[in-house]
């Protein structure tokens, strides 16, 4: 019976690992082939994801999709963006419209699970606050009781604020609209009294949505968690790990002090955690399937994570966001690599 039991185990396993390598690498391949990374993002969120005039993408989840273009081609530009709404997101990645989405899309269980979505690495983390102008005289969100709040339909943000106000025992008059920027502009407008977001969001709608942005202000609550990650399909592990590790390396180049400006130099390191992450003792690309110099080329067209943060959303940028949860852990902060060996 024991003998049976192997026999049979083995078989099983032997049909497991004919299915599991019959799927991996098929969204890898598919962009290597292709030539570009298709990358899901925001329809236009300064500082995140948005086009200049000239049609030139910029943001924080935009420098993950170049992350990986450099990590796989050497490239930083060979991305194709595709814009897509909060209700568009979801089903574009599912279907295989594209190969990330890179949008400011909350990690939660049911997105991870029933709806077939692989979360990589937390790219900011984030929390869902209100903004209200300051002439209404508010300076709490639980002063909000029987307030019409605009929020986007068919976001955890609607579905944060319904739980938040009950728990509360506050009334709550929510004004839902579908488009991010006609939310924004009902806001503007004066149709609400508060608008709701994650707390990134709002900022980034203050400084590039509002004439006079010191007229509002961002209550200090936050009423949730909002990991907001780059998300792949389920069913290829190694396209996974490759976005996975583009983001960590960002992190971990910030870790060890390596830069745009000095990645060159760096490469000369007698540190063997720096030899390893930019190539020069190999082995960690080939374990990707990624040419070793795959670390260097996204630290050299892109930047450490450091460098992204202050360029796109950080206090010299519109939006002067502070680091936060989102320094360093060795500054207080949440982000954190695992080791590159």
């Amino acid at each position: 019976m024991k003998n049976l039991f192997t026999a049979a185990a083995m078989a099983a396993l032997a049909v497991g690992a004919t299915a599991g390598s019959a799927q991996a690498g098929t969204t890898f391949d598919a962009v290597k082939q292709r030539g570009e990374v298709v990358c899901g993002v925001h329809t236009g969120l300064a500082g995140f994801g948005a086009p200049d005039a000239q049609g030139n993408w910029s943001g924080l989840d935009i420098d993950v999709c170049r992350a990986v273009a450099a990590a796989v081609f050497g490239d930083a530009k060979k991305v194709k963006y595709v814009p897509l709404s909060a209700q568009q997101r979801l089903a574009a990645l599912q279907a295989g419209e594209v190969d990330i989405l890179s949008r400011n899309t909350t990690w939660t269980l049911t997105r991870d699970t029933s709806n077939g979505l692989n979360f990589t690495a937390v790219n900011y983390y984030d929390g869902q606050g209100f903004m209200v102008p300051k002439s209404l005289g508010v300076n709490s969100a639980k002063e909000l009781d029987g307030a019409t709040v605009c929020v986007q339909t068919g976001t955890t943000t609607e579905l944060n604020m319904a739980d938040y106000f009950r728990a509360n025992n506050m009334k709550l008059n929510p004004l839902t609209i579908e488009a991010f920027e006609e939310v924004n502009a009902a806001y503007a407008s004066g149709r609400c009294d508060a608008i709701t977001s994650d707390a990134s969001q709002l900022a980034a709608i203050r400084a590039n949505d509002l004439p006079n942005p010191d007229d509002h202000v961002i209550l200090p609550e936050l009423i949730s968690k909002e990991p907001l990650t780059p998300a792949v399909r389920h069913g290829d592990d190694q396209w996974f790990d490759v976005v996975k590790w583009s983001i960590y390396a960002m992190i971990d180049a910030e870790e060890q002090g390596i830069t745009s400006a000095n990645v060159d130099e760096k490469k000369g390191s007698d540190n063997p955690n720096t030899k390893r992450l930019l190539g020069v003792t190999p082995g960690m690309g080939a374990a990707l399937g990624l040419p070793e110099e795959w670390a260097y080329n996204i630290v050299k067209q892109v930047g450490n994570y450091g460098e992204s943060f202050e360029r796109n959303v950080g206090k010299d940028s519109p939006l002067k966001l502070e680091r936060g949860l989102n320094a360093l852990w060795t500054d207080g902060g949440l982000m954190y690599a695992p080791p590159a060996r």
